[in-house]
């Protein structure tokens, strides 16, 4: 009898610990299970540098299931952080393309205990919703923009803004500081128009400006692909551009291509935006320590042409 016995706890015991692997097979095969809402690599030079980031650090060799979703339509994004949640991730990570809608799915994400994770952008929920944002002070990048251009002291600013995302918190943050200059009348407002961070789009929207004859100096464009769709329309109507030139060319996010316009004087400024979150979330998902802080912010800075040098352009550049 003793001897069933031990054979029974011995039959227990191997079954018990195949349910065991099955279960961590089943949980990633014990990997930390990480899903990924960001916009799509082909937004930018930076949304690309920022895709790779992420892809890097959660990586299978270090310890990560990485599950990831692109979209620049809030509400596929929703859809996709629902699916995660319903999926049982462990950690939700959000860059999102609007800076609202998102209360339920963080709720949602809060009471079936995943751990959530804003980068890139901020959105508008209560911080109790999520463990950290690690983030660019998009207003902060607006202001040292804007504030650069006044310090170009023109006889007067006439601007054409291209505008990013609607509703993104980017777009929010350098449009901000610009909508108070043309609100005082320091700056006048050309157009100011979406482009949806698109390149081409960008240079419809100049084209458009120069043909109707509208006189402009200054183009304030809210990253480096819309600026570059704009110089693109500045040169075949043989506008002169950058530092020697009619028009002062702004662009935003430090690619190293960007970069070495500003360098050969075709561009005056770029604003950096650092796309590299991915480690410090990392290090504060292994830490299992709550932050010290809600916000995390990104230090960065604005380049000028006339004081860029190639060794910022290695230290700071995005891409090749």
């Amino acid at each position: 009898m003793r001897k069933f016995k031990a054979l029974f706890l011995v039959a227990v015991l191997i079954i018990c610990c195949m349910a065991t692997a099955c279960s961590k097979k089943d949980k990633g095969d014990g990997k930390i299970k990480i899903g990924v809402v960001n916009n799509p690599p082909s937004e930018s030079g930076y949304r690309e540098a920022n895709v790779k980031d992420m892809e890097k650090v959660f990586s299978k060799d270090n310890g990560y299931d990485l599950r990831t979703f692109y979209s620049q339509k809030n509400d596929e994004q929703l859809q996709a952080a629902n699916s995660f949640i319903t999926d049982g991730v462990d950690y939700l990570l959000i860059s999102a393309a609007e800076t609202t809608g998102w209360d339920e799915v963080l709720k949602k994400a809060k009471e079936a205990g995943i751990k959530v994770y804003l980068f890139d952008r901020m959105i508008n929920v209560d911080a109790s919703l999520y463990e950290a944002a690690v983030v660019s002070d998009m207003a902060k990048e607006g202001d040292t923009a804007v504030n650069w251009l006044l310090a170009q002291n023109l006889p007067e600013y006439k601007v054409i803004h291209i505008q990013g995302a609607m509703g993104s918190d980017a777009q929010i943050g350098r449009t901000g500081a610009l909508d108070a200059q043309f609100a005082s009348g320091k700056m006048k407002k050309v157009i100011q128009q979406t482009a949806s961070w698109d390149e081409a789009e960008a240079k419809k929207i100049v084209e458009s400006v120069i043909n109707s004859g509208e006189d402009f100096n200054v183009i304030y464009a809210e990253n480096d692909g819309m600026a570059k769709g704009a110089v693109a329309a500045l040169d075949e109507a043989g506008i002169t551009h950058g530092v020697d030139g009619k028009v002062i060319v702004m662009g935003f996010d430090c690619n190293k291509w960007a970069l070495r316009e500003l360098l050969a004087g075709k561009w005056n400024y770029d604003g950096q935006c650092s796309p590299f979150q991915a480690k410090i979330i990392s290090d504060l998902i292994t830490s299992g320590k709550a932050p010290a802080t809600k916000k995390i912010i990104n230090e960065e800075k604005g380049f000028d042409a006339k004081t860029l040098t190639q060794n910022d352009i290695d230290t700071y550049g995005l891409g090749e």
